[in-house]
């Protein structure tokens, strides 16, 4: 038998529950993988609170959407895959659990040198990143302002955004400067005040600016920053995207992400476990749950100071 995190009912931390449930049997075209690591997104929590609209529980539901782990089956048709395959799965079902089900076309090769933690993390807030840098056209020689800078997605967008050669400007608390410093970024702290700190962070002005963090006063900052309002986008205030006339994706939008969009999203795994296999992309873990312990892995979550990315270890 194996384990399970679902709900029967919108709410708070408290409506996860851990189940006992059979082995699964491997879809034709599809595999099993025997999950090793799930991350913890902010997103799981909204679905299961219902502040992201999800259609109504009709029965139990599982939640998760970051696993990484090893193929214990195949499916019939299946050639490329084979049991014992270390893998990323993307876009996963029901990542909370000890086993799930897959399409070839989630599957991604996990390095050897990508522990299971670093593999579960790169999801969600990599592929939203470095989506959202390519819809910004962020490149070489731009000045690029991120809001929210020491959260996954900030930390993920940093790193790509310097390795594409970009000045990389990044608001968060005082505690979180230093980690900033160190991925290449310069930290300007949130506050009173915040506008004329960016200004002297940068004097030459911003090209691009990624807001993913929501706040009343990052956009307000963003709004006085640049004038193009096309060059300001949101991964956390996308339903009122258009009425501001910036650029939205996930974060409530009601725009889908284009066929670019989704073909960047998953691209975007590659490059990632490309670069952390050779030791040029740094995943900050910032604790490990065990399946039993989902609820109090979303409450860390749901905090907003993790401190990094929240992984769940059936």
């Amino acid at each position: 038998m194996g384990q399970r995190v679902q709900y029967e009912r919108f709410g708070g931390p408290e409506v996860l529950e851990v189940v006992e449930v059979p082995p699964l049997t491997a879809p034709a075209g599809g595999v099993v993988v025997d999950v090793r690591a799930a991350g913890v997104n902010p997103i799981d929590g909204k679905i299961r609170s219902a502040l992201r609209p999800s259609g109504p529980i009709t029965g139990p539901r599982g939640l998760g959407s970051d696993a990484a782990g090893v193929v214990s089956a195949v499916g019939d048709g299946v050639t490329d895959w084979a049991v014992g395959d270390e893998v990323v799965v993307r876009g996963a079902h029901g990542a909370y659990a000890s086993q799930l089900t897959a399409s070839t076309a989630q599957l991604v090769r996990k390095p050897a040198t990508v522990t299971w933690e670093q593999a579960a993390a790169i999801g969600v807030p990599v592929s939203t990143a470095y989506q959202a840098l390519r819809s910004l056209g962020v490149g070489k020689g731009m000045t690029l302002l991120i809001h929210g800078g020491s959260g996954s997605v900030g930390r993920a967008a940093i790193q790509f955004a310097t390795r594409d050669g970009a000045t990389v400007v990044a608001t968060a608390s005082a505690g979180n400067h230093d980690a900033l410093r160190a991925l290449g970024a310069i930290p300007v702290e949130y506050g009173p005040g915040l506008v004329d700190r960016l200004r002297t962070a940068a004097p030459q002005g911003y090209d691009r600016i990624l807001d993913a963090i929501g706040t009343d006063e990052a956009l307000e900052a963003s709004f006085e920053l640049v004038d193009d309002r096309s060059r300001i986008g949101t991964i956390v205030m996308g339903a009122r995207a258009a009425e501001w006339g910036i650029q939205a994706w996930a974060g409530g939008s009601p725009v889908p992400l284009t066929p670019q969009e989704q073909a960047w999203r998953e691209e975007a795994y590659g490059v990632a476990l490309d670069l952390i296999a050779r030791g040029e992309f740094v995943v900050e873990i910032a604790r490990t749950f065990p399946l039993g312990k989902a609820a109090d892995a979303q409450r860390l979550v749901e905090s907003g100071h993790p401190g990094g990315k929240v992984i769940l270890l059936p």
